[in-house]
């Protein structure tokens, strides 16, 4: 029995730090086929920190965009916490999502102003939302994510009798997968959130997972707990 394949859609360097989060033993299970829908570039632009008091990244794309502060960092997400910290910024996980870090910045009241530091492409309203709760914060943006088609072995894959797992991250993403792919009953689907899982609706494919909590590490198990799953019917 041919081993299911894992598609994974992120850029390759955020890609093979989720395949890491997976169990030995699933790794060792599946295939992978590297097929990014986003290309990160980091623009030429030096964000202007006169006066803020802190900085707020809600992707790991933007802690590599811009130079290290002697300022606080408040990120979402446990891998953009430990990069900003290993970066040099005094980095505190206040999240994991948008929804969440806005509720405990507000609750806990950092000094401000604040800056996100963001990609050019983003939801959440989060410099808004913290602005209305009195914490001053404007936005820089730092990158762009710029739309790839999905690559021949990926439509091959696709196309074929075996398994294909793909987990994704984002709703942009979501909906240039759906313009670009083809679907099958062979199509698993690991959604982060209902957003996400929204472009979706109304295709064929074999089965949708939309993870409870919107991180990585919870699309982790559900990747590996979807894996367990294939090999037992397909076994």
């Amino acid at each position: 029995m041919p081993n299911p394949v894992l598609l994974m859609t992120r850029p390759r360097k955020g890609a093979e730090r989720f395949v890491a989060m997976l169990p030995p033993e699933v790794r060792g299970r599946i295939d992978i086929c590297h097929a990014p829908l986003l290309e990160i570039e980091s623009l030429p632009v030096s964000p202007d920190l006169e006066g803020v008091r802190g900085v707020i990244f809600t992707s790991s794309n933007a802690v590599a965009s811009v130079e290290v502060h002697d300022l606080p960092a408040f990120c979402i997400g446990e891998a953009t916490t430990k990069k900003a910290a290993l970066a040099g910024w005094y980095a505190r996980q206040a999240g994991q999502d948008a929804d969440s870090l806005v509720a405990e910045l507000c609750r806990s009241r950092p000094e401000s102003p604040l800056l996100h530091l963001r990609g050019r492409h983003t939801r959440g309203e989060i410099a808004e939302r913290l602005s209305q709760c009195s914490l001053p914060t404007r936005e820089a943006i730092v990158y762009n994510q710029k739309l790839l088609p999905l690559g021949d072995e990926a439509i091959r894959l696709l196309k074929g009798e075996r398994p294909v797992i793909a987990p994704v991250f984002s709703p942009r993403v979501a909906r240039q997968f759906v313009e670009t792919a083809c679907f099958s009953v062979n199509l698993h689907l690991v959604a982060m959130s209902e957003a996400v899982a929204e472009p979706f609706k109304g295709l064929a494919f074999g089965s949708m997972d939309v993870v409870e909590r919107p991180n990585a590490e919870e699309v982790a198990k559900t990747v590996a707990g979807l894996v367990e799953r294939l090999m037992r019917v397909e076994g």
